[in-house]
């Protein structure tokens, strides 16, 4: 993976998607970043996502519990036609 001018918090949404958890940005960074760590969901031989994060960039993912904002949706209609 890797990016160019990159804010971190838009880092923490990729990595949610990977993670499959929330991941929320705390590092209190500003501004777009340039990075690039190897790392691969595919390739079993390859470092865990969090250890990859860690020893190639310098991030640590910690586990915590955190108030989070979510929608829940109750219902949904196709719109009728016109």
């Amino acid at each position: 993976m890797s990016a160019v001018k990159m804010p971190t918090a838009v880092l923490a949404d990729i990595l949610s998607s990977y993670a499959q958890q929330i991941v929320i940005d705390r590092t209190g960074l500003e501004g777009g970043y340039d990075f690039k760590f190897d790392w691969s969901p595919r390739d079993p031989d390859a470092p865990s996502l969090f250890t990859a994060l860690q020893e190639q960039l310098g991030l640590k993912l910690e586990s915590q519990k955190a108030p989070v904002e979510f929608l829940i949706i109750s219902h949904a209609e196709r719109p009728s036609e016109n």
